[in-house]
C-alpha cells in the first residue's frame, strides 16, 4: 500500500470539549500524518541540496529528538561546507500539535541555501502535564548544548541565529531573551506568525477579532492553547515575550506577519516593542496570508517570498563584521 493511501489525516476535534486523551491521540496521528509524503503536496518538499536526520540530544533530565539539517558536499555549498557553519536553531509551531518534519520546506532550503547546520527542536507539546515552560526550557536548553558542543556539531559559535514560527517563535523569543541575559551572543531571530502573548490579553487583540474563525487558527485551539500554557494559578507574563520587562540589546529582529491570522496583532505589537527597546527590528506582513503559511507553501503562494526574505535577512546578520 502506498504512503498516500496508508496515511490519512485525521479529522479536526472539537477544540473546546477535548480530553487529554483525545488530544494524545489526535495529535499522533495528526503529526504521522505531517512527516508522511502523502502531506508533501501541501507541505513541500525538502530541498534535494540537504541532508536530514534525527538525533537525539542528552539534556538535563531528559533526552529530546532534533532534526539536524545540512547541506550537502557540492556546487551549491561546497565541499568544504560540513564544518565552521553557522548554527540556526528553528522551533516548530504547533503548541500542542506539531513536528519539525512539517517544516522540512523551510528548514532544508536554509541549511543547503545560506549554508548552514539547521538544529530543529522537537520539543514537549503542550498537554495537561507539559505546559509552556517545558517547551521554553528544551528550546533554551537545545541552544546551549550545541553551542557548547560546537566542534562536534561541525558549528561556529559566533554564527548563530535563532527561527521560530508560530508558538515556536515565542519559543525562539524566549530564547533570545535569555541569550541576552546569560552573555550567549546571537546574530539574528526569526519571527514568523509569532503568538507571544498567553496572558488574560492574549484573546483581545483585534486581529483574533477579525480573524479569530480561520481555517488555519480559530479562537477555539487559541483557548486550548493557553489553557495548556499556564497551569493554574501561575503567572503567564514571564511566558510572554509581548510582556517581558526589558527587551533592549537583543539580536536584530526579522517578524513576518501574515495580514489574515488571528496573531497577526501579536507579531504587530512585539515589534513595536522591540523597536521602542532600542532592538533593530523589521517588521514584513504578507497580505491575505494565513497563519502558518510559511509551512504550507502547496496552499500559500506568498510561502516563496516569505522564505526567500528569511534567507536574504540571515544571510546578512550573518555576514563577517
Amino acid at each position: 500500500m502506498s504512503e498516500i493511501t496508508a496515511v490519512q489525516r485525521p479529522p479536526q476535534p472539537d477544540w473546546s470539549a477535548i480530553t487529554a486523551e483525545e488530544l494524545i491521540a489526535y495529535r499522533d496521528a495528526e503529526n504521522r500524518f505531517r512527516a508522511s509524503d502523502a502531506a508533501r503536496a501541501v507541505l513541500g518538499k525538502p530541498d534535494a541540496d540537504a541532508t536530514i536526520q534525527w538525533q537525539e540530544v542528552d539534556l538535563p533530565g531528559r533526552t529530546l529528538p532534533v532534526r539536524v539539517y545540512r547541506p550537502k558536499p557540492g556546487p551549491v555549498a561546497g565541499d568544504a561546507a560540513r564544518t565552521g557553519l553557522p548554527l540556526v536553531l528553528h522551533v516548530h509551531g504547533g503548541g500542542f500539535v506539531g513536528t519539525a518534519a512539517q517544516c522540512d520546506w523551510v528548514t532544508s532550503h536554509v541549511a543547503a541555501r545560506l549554508p548552514a547546520v539547521v538544529v530543529s527542536v522537537e520539543h514537549r507539546l503542550l498537554a495537561p502535564d507539559s505546559p509552556l515552560s517545558d517547551a521554553i526550557d528544551d528550546g533554551w536548553d537545545v541552544l546551549r548544548h550545541v553551542v557548547g558542543q560546537a566542534g562536534e556539531w561541525g558549528i561556529d559559535p559566533a554564527r548563530t541565529v535563532v527561527f521560530g514560527e508560530s508558538c515556536g517563535a515565542l519559543i525562539s523569543a524566549m530564547a533570545a531573551i535569555r541569550a541576552r541575559e546569560t552573555g550567549l551572543r546571537l546574530r539574528a531571530q526569526v519571527l514568523v506568525n509569532p503568538a507571544v502573548d498567553v496572558t488574560a490579553t492574549m484573546l483581545d487583540h483585534e486581529s483574533v477579532a477579525e480573524y479569530g474563525h480561520s481555517p488555519t487558527l480559530a479562537v477555539p485551539q487559541l483557548q486550548l492553547f493557553q489553557r495548556l500554557a499556564v497551569p493554574p494559578g501561575a503567572d503567564p507574563r514571564p511566558l510572554s515575550p509581548l510582556y517581558a520587562d526589558d527587551l533592549s540589546g537583543l539580536a536584530p529582529a526579522l517578524v513576518v506577519v501574515p495580514t489574515h491570522d488571528a496573531v497577526a496583532d501579536h507579531g504587530r505589537r512585539y515589534a513595536e516593542r522591540l523597536r521602542a527597546a532600542g532592538t533593530p527590528t523589521q517588521l514584513t506582513e504578507y497580505p491575505g496570508a494565513g497563519h502558518a503559511f510559511i509551512s504550507t507553501p502547496g496552499l500559500a503562494p506568498q510561502a516563496e517570498a516569505a522564505r526567500a526574505e528569511i534567507l536574504d535577512f540571515l544571510r546578512t546578520s550573518l555576514r563577517d563584521r
